[in-house]
């Protein structure tokens, strides 16, 4: 008797993951609210650029900063969304109207805490190419040697997808 209590109260507190999922997908809404202004603020600076005529210092680097930083938050937004979605299927239920639409859902069907660990690592480091990509394109290079270390990190990044690429497979 005590026994059915106590395990019906423990796989009932299973529950309480519903506070990260309501509040990851918050997070995630607010991200890509907050990118979408951002993206809006760089074509607002765009239009005003050429319709003056000006051509401020550094434009395109702080467009294309921009444009990446956005990128950045849209992809930590889906890192939200991921995390939210299983552990939402991985404590709470399957979602049905995902598996209704085409059979089965592969972006979002998570069975395992190590299927969601390597959706959201393998995002995660998405986002650190996107910051590196963006710190890259925001520096000034004053020597060969510096140039040369951008071509190499450049060459290390692209490794480092290719063998993420071929994980999983």
């Amino acid at each position: 008797m005590i026994e059915k209590f106590f395990e019906s109260g423990l796989w009932s507190s299973r529950f309480i993951v519903l506070l990260a999922v309501i509040f990851g997908l918050f997070g995630a809404i607010t991200l890509f609210a907050v990118a979408s202004f951002d993206i809006y603020d760089t074509v607002k600076l765009v239009l005003n650029t050429y319709v003056n005529h000006a051509h401020p210092e550094h434009f395109h680097e702080s467009v294309v900063g921009g444009i990446i930083g956005a990128v950045d938050l849209y992809l930590i937004g889906v890192v939200m969304l991921l995390f939210a979605f299983g552990l939402y299927e991985l404590f709470i239920s399957d979602i049905d109207v995902a598996r209704e639409e085409d059979g089965e859902n592969k972006i979002l069907s998570i069975h395992s805490l190590d299927q969601l660990k390597d959706k959201i690592s393998k995002v995660i480091v998405m986002v650190l190419v996107v910051g590196f990509f963006q710190k890259v394109g925001l520096a000034s290079y004053q020597s060969p040697l510096e140039l040369l270390y951008l071509a190499l990190s450049i060459t290390a990044v692209a490794v480092g997808l290719y063998f993420l690429s071929k994980v999983g497979h």
